[in-house]
């Protein structure tokens, strides 16, 4: 192998390896959406724990559905910019999570924020 094609290789290599930590970093960042959203559903349940005895009941449970809304969101948000790097990087030796699993996921977990926002409407 001339020098040239060493260096063309190693510079592809190169390449390929930062488009991997790229995907990982990605899948991280999602995970983090993630937590931010779950985060913000335990904040409503917190909310309507602290502000359960108040003489505005309905004022406490409707901040309380501004986060549920805003998990909700947070959670396809992700899922959206994680779809859009994913189709602009290509695995190499890592194997990245599917998008599919993702969507999986992102669905569970706003199933459990719709549920825990009615939950919440009816206590």
């Amino acid at each position: 192998m001339s020098q040239e094609n060493s260096s063309t290789h190693l510079a592809e290599t190169r390449t390929d390896w930062a488009e991997d930590r790229t995907l990982l970093a990605n899948e991280r960042t999602f995970a983090g959406w993630m937590r931010t959203g779950v985060a913000c559903v335990a904040l409503a349940l917190g909310l309507k724990a602290v502000f359960g005895d108040t003489d505005y009941p309905m004022v406490a449970k409707a901040v309380a559905e501004l986060f549920i809304l805003a998990a909700i969101l947070i959670f396809w948000a992700a899922v959206a910019k994680c779809r859009r790097a994913e189709q602009r990087m290509q695995d190499h030796d890592v194997e990245a999570q599917s998008h599919r699993r993702m969507t999986i996921l992102a669905s569970i977990l706003t199933v459990g924020a719709i549920a825990t926002g009615v939950i919440l409407w009816l206590l």
